[in-house]
């Protein structure tokens, strides 16, 4: 669990959450569903079965499970990849923009 030890500016919020994930930076957009297990004001940490280049631009979509809240829907890029177990990728995405 994160803690006050944690040197980052912006709390992280645990989630276990899907994410549908769109790559920006190649010509056919591919998307695929992710799992977001945790997030902040400044990124977000996506579990998934491959790894992504780092520098890779993508768009990431969660789903509000209440009608009265908006999805949110942030762009930013790889800055991190850790393999945790054969086809289990941890990937960092530093969030430069929300809509």
């Amino acid at each position: 669990m994160v803690n006050f030890d944690d040197k980052r500016n912006f709390y992280r919020m645990l989630l276990n959450s899907e994410v549908k994930v769109t790559i920006i930076d190649d010509e056919i957009n591919s998307e695929f569903v992710a799992t977001c297990r945790d997030l902040s004001a400044t990124g977000m940490a996506i579990e998934m079965s491959h790894p992504l280049e780092m520098g890779t631009r993508v768009k990431a979509k969660i789903e509000s499970a209440n009608a009265s809240v908006q999805a949110l829907d942030v762009k930013g890029k790889v800055v991190r990849i850790e393999e945790e177990a054969t086809d289990l990728y941890l990937v960092g995405i530093a969030i430069d923009d929300m809509d």
